[in-house]
């Protein structure tokens, strides 16, 4: 089943990718539109805590707002050093 759109294009773009790298986006909540789920079920992640961002339906500026929910999905200590590791891989292991 497909989710709404988020109403600023900016910030479906920066959904859309989240989703594409394996995050879970799921709409409501009390006061925002919905949060992004990271998909590392990890201990080590930040603060012991998985990587959890709400996203705003009306954020202030829309451009800046989607460049922080990137920066929360390419930020995430599981995922880089996931990257890492698939970089640091000869051709014949991948």
């Amino acid at each position: 089943m497909s989710r709404p759109c988020h109403p600023k294009k900016e910030v479906e773009q920066a959904l859309r990718h989240a989703e594409s790298e394996g995050w879970r986006v799921e709409t409501g909540g009390s006061h925002c539109w919905g949060k992004i789920f990271c998909p590392y079920t990890d201990t080590e992640c930040r603060c012991g805590e998985f990587c959890i961002a709400s996203v705003w339906s009306t954020p202030k500026n829309a451009g800046n707002f989607a460049k922080q929910l990137l920066r929360v999905i390419h930020n995430c200590t599981t995922h880089r050093a996931e990257k890492v590791a698939v970089e640091r891989m000869t051709p014949l292991e991948k």
